[in-house]
C-alpha cells in the first residue's frame, strides 16, 4: 500500500476531477465519511455543499482542499466493503475521523487504488495541521493497516520485487489504437491535476512522457496571438500526428487561461522536493563518471525523468527533471546553476565512435616516435599533411608547440623540498665562530 497526500487551494477541482471519472465509467464513489445520507443517494450538490460550508467557518484558511490517493499491489482486488474499511481507518489514523470526506475507487490505470477527497477546517472552524503529515501520521498508518488487513507491503516484502508505485498512467498513448479526444483526456485528467509545473516547457516535460502536447503554435501564428490552445498527439520520435484538439473542446476546459492559473499556483515548491532531485544528480555523478545517456537511465531508475530540450539542428539548449515520486517538475535552471543543460553536458563524458577511433589512433602513433623524430614529423603523423601545410590557422604555432612538449626531455634535477633536507649534525664541542 501507498499513501500519497496532496493539498490544494480549490476544493472545487478536486471534487469535479473525481465526479467527471465517474462520468467517464472510470471511477465509481463507494463511500462517504460523516455525511447525513449513503453516497448514492446524494447528488452533486449535496456532496459539494457538504464541504463548502465547513470550509466558511474559517476562511482565513486558503490551501484547504486535501486529495489522498491510496494506491494497492496490481495484484490486489478488493471488494468496495474492504476498500471503504481501509479508508475509514486510515482516515481516522491521520486525525480525519471527524471530517466529512468522499471514497472513490478508480479503475484508470494499471494498479488498483481509491481517492479520498476531503477538507482541512473542523466543525469548529480551526484548521488541521498538515505539517509532517505524511512523516508523522501516514506511515505509521499505513503500516498499521498493511498488518490489520493483510495487504501487501509497499517495504520488505519478501515473495516478491517491492512494491512502487508507477506513473500515473499506464502507458504512452498509441495513435489510432483509441480515440484521440478520450486518450488525450485521460492524460489531462492525471497530469494537470496531479503534476506541479510553471510553465509550458515544464508541462510538456510531462506530457512527452504519454505523447501528449501542449501547442500554442508559432508566436507569430493566429492562434498563438489569440492567446489559443491545442492538444496534439505525438507518436515515438516526438512528431505531432493526427488532427489536434482545440482545448475548449475538452470537458474540463485545459485551456491557456485555466493553465497560466495552475502556472502561478504551482510556482512555489517545496525545498524537499527540490532537495531530492538534486541529490539524484549529485549521487549519480559522485559514483563514477557517466555519459549523458546513463545519466539519464540513473535517474529513471530513482523515478525522474529527464527530458531535453532541442533546437532545429538537434543541439541541446534545455534540460527539464520530472520527478514522478513527489509529482513535481523542474527546469534544470531552477535547481541551480550546475543542474542546467549546459553545465550537465560539461560534466557528462561523451566520447562518439569517430572520437574513440582518432584517440585510439593518436596513442598508437604516439608510441612510434622517438626523440630524434622531426617536429614536422610528428605534427604530420598525429594530425595529417594539412597540419604540417599550415592550412588550418594557427596550426603551425599550436602544433609545434605540441611537438616540442611531446619531444621534450624528462628534467631529472634532484631536487627535494626545504623540509625534506637532511640538515648537517654539528660535531660536539664545534664553535661557529671558526
Amino acid at each position: 500500500m501507498v499513501a500519497i497526500i496532496k493539498t490544494g487551494y480549490s476544493i472545487h477541482k478536486v471534487f469535479y476531477y473525481n465526479e467527471n471519472k465517474v462520468k467517464e465509467n472510470v471511477a465509481k464513489c463507494i463511500g462517504a465519511g460523516n455525511y447525513p445520507i449513503d453516497a448514492d443517494k446524494m447528488g452533486l450538490t449535496v456532496k459539494l455543499n457538504r464541504f463548502l460550508k465547513q470550509l466558511e467557518l474559517n476562511e482565513n484558511v486558503k490551501r484547504n482542499s486535501v486529495h489522498i490517493s491510496i494506491n494497492f499491489d496490481p495484484s490486489e482486488n478488493y471488494s468496495k466493503e474492504k476498500l471503504m474499511a481501509i479508508a475509514d481507518t486510515y482516515m481516522e489514523k491521520i486525525g480525519f475521523g471527524e471530517q466529512p470526506y468522499l471514497v472513490y475507487q478508480h479503475n484508470d490505470s494499471g494498479h488498483p487504488h481509491i481517492h479520498l477527497v476531503s477538507i482541512n477546517v473542523q466543525r469548529d472552524g480551526k484548521r488541521i495541521d498538515m505539517q509532517n503529515i505524511g512523516k508523522n501520521r501516514s506511515e505509521p498508518a499505513r503500516k498499521e493497516i498493511e498488518e490489520r488487513f493483510g495487504l501487501i507491503k509497499a517495504q520488505g516484502n519478501k515473495n516478491s520485487t517491492d512494491f512502487t508505485l508507477k506513473p500515473i498512467i499506464s502507458q504512452k498513448i498509441k495513435y489510432g489504437r483509441s480515440e484521440s479526444k478520450k486518450a488525450i483526456t485521460n492524460v489531462l485528467n492525471q497530469v494537470l491535476s496531479s503534476y506541479k509545473y510553471a510553465s509550458f516547457p515544464e508541462l510538456n516535460a510531462v506530457l512527452k512522457q504519454y505523447n501528449v502536447l501542449a501547442d500554442r503554435g508559432n508566436e507569430d501564428s493566429k492562434m498563438f496571438k489569440a492567446k489559443g490552445l491545442m492538444y496534439r498527439i505525438l507518436d515515438d520520435d516526438g512528431k505531432p500526428i493526427g488532427v489536434p484538439i482545440k482545448a475548449s473542446l475538452f470537458y474540463n476546459k485545459p485551456t491557456l487561461k485555466f493553465l497560466e492559473e495552475k502556472f502561478a499556483s504551482n510556482k512555489t515548491n517545496e525545498v524537499s522536493n527540490i532537495r531530492r532531485v538534486k541529490n539524484a544528480i549529485d549521487m549519480a555523478f559522485f559514483k563514477t563518471q557517466i555519459s549523458l545517456a546513463e545519466l539519464v537511465q540513473v535517474l529513471q531508475k530513482d523515478g525522474i525523468n529527464t527530458v531535453f530540450r532541442k533546437n532545429a539542428e538537434g543541439l541541446i539548449y534545455g534540460i527539464t527533471y520530472v520527478d514522478h515520486t513527489t509529482k513535481c517538475v523542474f527546469n534544470g535552471s531552477t535547481l541551480g546553476k550546475q543542474y542546467s543543460a549546459k553545465a550537465i553536458q560539461e560534466c557528462c563524458t561523451f566520447i562518439n565512435p569517430a572520437e574513440q577511433k582518432m584517440t585510439n589512433s593518436v596513442s598508437e602513433k604516439l608510441h612510434e616516435i622517438t626523440f630524434e623524430t622531426p617536429k614536422s614529423e610528428i605534427v604530420a603523423a598525429l594530425f595529417g599533411d594539412d597540419f604540417r601545410n599550415n592550412k588550418y590557422v594557427g596550426s603551425s604555432t599550436i602544433m609545434g608547440q605540441l611537438a616540442e612538449m611531446l619531444t621534450q626531455s624528462e628534467q631529472t634535477a634532484n631536487y627535494l623540498p626545504y623540509e625534506l633536507r637532511n640538515k648537517k649534525k654539528k660535531r660536539r664541542g664545534q664553535s661557529n665562530n671558526r
